[in-house]
């Protein structure tokens, strides 16, 4: 049986890779993992509105149920309200059910622990080990012993909507704003809290059936949005994927402004308000050149780790830094949550121009972006990391890299989530640099798909 948990938690379509008998085994291992230190776990559920949520929210706590563990369904929200809930419920866990910014017949589940945190690996590891061994963990509770289904004591959406609106000192009276909430998890908190604010509020995309979840819209599909802000003469647009972790922004101009730029954007900001811990900002590898060297142009540096918001969270508490996060616009204010969280970084986003007087494209247009080029090579699965000793594909590496040297660079990574190998080339001519990457691309894939 091939590894479970990747960079995310567990992913694949659901119903085939991703069956109910998974979910459940998921909800025993993960209840008796942490009933070792509580009695009866509580563990809080949200998930998004993709049509396979139900199926796998009922097996999932059925699995916690039959080992004597407590569940509260919160329904649809947002992956880091659920992060925030379990702090705010004192429970022990967390789980999100949602396949982020994949189409809708992807699902997936992912752990937070009791302070909002993703679970350690070796937490992960005894759960998985537990699955793939099939190790017989059923003590057979009965009668009283069951867990039950309990009441939230309070609204959580509303809950989560007062903890986001805490986040901004300020009134958006007269601020107009265009919500792309991608018929996701967002559908419905987005919308309440800007409206609390007092923003004038546009919204596309928050008619969710199940089936359109990130389909022509949200972060990876932002041009309707771009339609939108324009026709609406907005101050800003802002787009999250389907559990509303990340955010890409529009600005009045109808122009895109990309994880990097918003991020340089806040970083700006609290280094202005002396909030930016060591005057330091935590970046991913794929961060674009034009980003760093705008960092440093405030007189602060970037740390630089692995792809994925685990890696920059552990940076982050590592180093003390405050903010952090990856081009796509998954962006942690570690100040305010544990994890990325789409709409907070729009709040945070929207402060920074309230407080520099200047629009959104004067801001954006401080980071001159280098081209960067990303194509994808499809392999087979078990093939994603067999790159690195291919001796074929490592001499064409190197004679890019040699090529790029001083003007741009070559990143090879295999995906997280898909069986892709991405093959990312950055550099100051578009044409060129696609066309060697589209080369590098088919050369992967000819060797190991």
């Amino acid at each position: 049986m091939a590894r479970l948990f990747g960079t995310d938690g567990v992913r694949g379509i659901a119903n085939s890779e991703l069956m109910p008998e998974v979910a459940f085994k998921l909800g025993k291992a993960g209840a008796y993992v942490l009933s070792r230190e509580h009695q009866a776990p509580v563990v809080v559920i949200g998930k998004d509105t993709r049509i396979s949520g139900d199926m796998l929210e009922d097996a999932l706590s059925a699995g916690i149920l039959s080992m004597g563990g407590n569940v509260i369904k919160v329904g649809v929200l947002p992956t880091p309200a659920i992060a925030y809930l379990v702090k705010y419920y004192q429970a022990d866990a967390g789980v999100v059910i949602s396949a982020s910014h994949n189409t809708y017949e992807y699902n997936g589940i992912k752990f937070f622990n009791r302070d909002g945190f993703k679970l350690d690996d070796d937490i992960e590891d005894q759960i998985e080990e537990i699955i793939v061994r099939d190790m017989d963990i059923n003590s057979h509770i009965t009668g009283e012993r069951l867990g039950r289904v309990l009441e939230a004591e309070e609204d959580a959406i509303g809950l989560y909507v007062d903890f986001l609106k805490s986040t901004m000192d300020t009134s958006l009276e007269g601020f107009k704003v265009v919500l792309d909430c991608a018929n996701g998890a967002a559908y419905k908190a987005a919308e309440m809290v800007y409206k609390k604010l007092g923003a004038e509020v546009t919204v596309i995309a928050n008619q969710p059936d199940g089936i359109n979840i990130n389909d022509g819209c949200g972060s990876t599909h932002p041009e309707k949005l771009q339609q939108e802000v324009l026709k609406q003469g907005a101050h800003v647009g802002l787009a999250y994927d389907g559990d509303a972790d990340r955010l890409i922004a529009v600005d009045e101009k109808g122009q895109l402004v990309d994880g990097d730029k918003a991020i340089y954007i806040c970083a700006k900001m609290l280094k202005e308000t002396g909030q930016l811990a060591g005057d330091m900002v935590t970046a991913t590898v794929m961060s674009n050149l034009g980003f760093h060297k705008a960092i440093e142009s405030l007189g602060c540096r970037v740390e630089v780790t692995g792809v994925g918001d685990r890696y920059v969270l552990e940076s982050m508490l590592k180093t003390g830094c405050v903010i952090g996060g990856e081009q796509s616009g998954h962006i942690i204010f570690l100040n305010h949550t544990t994890t990325g969280d789409g709409i907070l970084s729009s709040l945070q986003l929207i402060k920074a121009l309230r407080i520099s007087g200047k629009t959104l494209s004067q801001l954006a247009e401080e980071v001159s972006i280098y081209p960067q080029v990303l194509v994808n090579a499809r392999i087979r699965n078990e093939n994603k990391k067999k790159y690195t000793h291919d001796e074929e594909i490592q001499q064409a590496i190197r004679r890019l890299e040699e090529r790029m040297a001083g003007e741009g660079r070559v990143l090879i990574r295999p995906s997280g989530t898909e069986p892709l190998v991405r093959v990312m080339l950055e550099g100051p001519e578009p044409e060129l640099i696609e066309g060697l990457a589209r080369d590098l691309a088919e050369l992967i894939t000819s060797r190991l798909g």
